[in-house]
């Protein structure tokens, strides 16, 4: 089973920004006004992405922020899922960019979730000819914490379980059963740390994310909470399972429907065209709803297959 943790972690670091960076980078927490508002400028930093967004990175966010001291900055921030060579050079790119650009100074703050512990980039500089251009950025490692599993679990700070959560879901990669066991703990562990409904709720949804389960577990999970909840005479995750399982339903009337119109649209190609070649099978396991019912509407006139892909409504 794949395990997807990029809108996870984008999600939290949206509505908890102020903890990650107490979490992650302890040293700069106090000099940011966390009591002004700050604004999210992702728009800003997607124009950076000359190549597209990176396949290692996980998340990353830009916020436009004040100091206790009355200056504007724009806080850069990136999770790494893996190794990434050119690193540091995309985050001097960015950096500089931004403050071009925009006339603010810029600090990034690069969390490194890759499994590894000596991967740890932090510059990048280059000097030729009594010419220097480089970077140093603040970079915290999630490894350092793996074997910190139970202490990060007593902290309230919500990136200590969102860490916490991560690593065991890393540790637990490919071993459903212990997987299992431990999302259970951690669901168990909400409940006694005391917390209201909302945080509970929160902290469940990035749990649930970060450590997908196989259906059967997932569902004797679900059983488990229902209990836990009714010896507490409370309703907060439990119904969450039922708007889960009726969106499943949904969805799969939607992939039945979707279905059933690529097995009427291959039998109209067939009768027409002959055989299908693998590469319009494809084409169709591949298309919308939108596209088969416009492509079905085609084959009742088009002379060649290449009309049918060709048609526009």
């Amino acid at each position: 089973m794949a395990d997807t943790f990029d809108p996870l972690w984008k999600s939290v670091l949206r509505r908890d920004l102020a903890d990650f960076v107490a979490f992650f980078f302890p040293q700069f927490s106090n000099e940011i006004d966390w009591g002004q508002p700050h604004r999210l400028r992702d728009k800003e930093l997607n124009q950076f992405r000359r190549e597209g967004r990176p396949r290692t990175l996980i998340a990353d966010l830009l916020v436009s922020a004040f100091l206790r001291d009355g200056r504007e900055v724009l806080l850069h921030v990136e999770v790494q899922a893996q190794r990434e060579p050119n690193l540091a050079r995309r985050i001097l790119a960015y950096n500089y960019g931004l403050f071009d650009e925009y006339g603010l100074p810029v600090a990034s703050l690069v969390l490194l979730a890759d499994a590894g512990k000596r991967w740890r980039p932090d510059a990048f500089h280059n000097c030729v000819l009594g010419t220097e251009m480089g970077i140093r950025f603040a970079v915290a490692k999630l490894s350092s914490y793996a074997q910190l599993v139970d202490e990060l679990l007593l902290e309230r700070n919500v990136f200590a379980w969102v860490a916490a959560a991560h690593l065991l879901a890393q540790r637990t990669h490919g071993m459903s059963p212990v997987r299992y066991m431990e999302k259970w703990r951690l669901v168990r562990l909400l409940y006694e740390r005391g917390w209201h409904r909302r945080r509970i709720i929160n902290l469940f949804k990035v749990i649930d994310g970060l450590m997908a389960l196989p259906p059967e577990l997932q569902e004797r999970l679900r059983r488990n909470i229902v209990r836990l909840e009714r010896r507490r005479d409370v309703e907060w995750i439990s119904p969450m399972f039922q708007l889960c399982r009726q969106e499943g339903r949904q969805e799969g009337r939607q992939e039945g429907r979707r279905e059933g119109a690529i097995d009427l649209l291959e039998r109209q190609l067939h009768r027409r065209f002959g055989a299908l070649s693998p590469t319009v099978q494809k084409r169709l396991a591949k298309a919308s709803p939108e596209q088969l019912a416009q492509w079905s509407e085609a084959v009742l006139d088009a002379q060649t297959l290449k009309q049918v892909f060709s048609s526009r409504s």
